[in-house]
């Protein structure tokens, strides 16, 4: 498993991704967002946590006029990987469009 403590600016966000065993976000500060292929967004607050299992592709990222940080913990394969980056999220998909 790895750790990473990551803070967002307003509006910044990950590229769509998916991790190889999971990943559990634990948020500590400001407001974030987090969204699935299936276009549901939802809203992440400080002591919130979501987890993604193994290979769903999503985003994560602080919401459109507050930063957010988080603690990331991800699980890792054998060989070391824990994580298939994509393509960048659109302002569109950010915005649950």
């Amino acid at each position: 498993m790895t750790g990473a403590y990551v803070t967002f600016e307003p509006q910044a966000r990950s590229h769509w991704r998916a991790h190889l065993t999971g990943q559990r976000l634990v948020v500590t500060e400001g407001i974030g967002l987090t969204g699935t292929e299936d276009g549901r967004v939802i809203e992440l607050r400080a002591g919130d946590t979501v987890f993604r299992p193994p290979g769903v592709k999503h985003w994560h990222g602080a919401a459109p006029n507050s930063a957010m940080t988080h603690f990331a913990f991800t699980g890792t394969t054998p060989d070391g990987q824990n994580v298939d980056w994509l393509e960048p999220v659109t302002d569109k998909e950010y915005n649950g469009q």
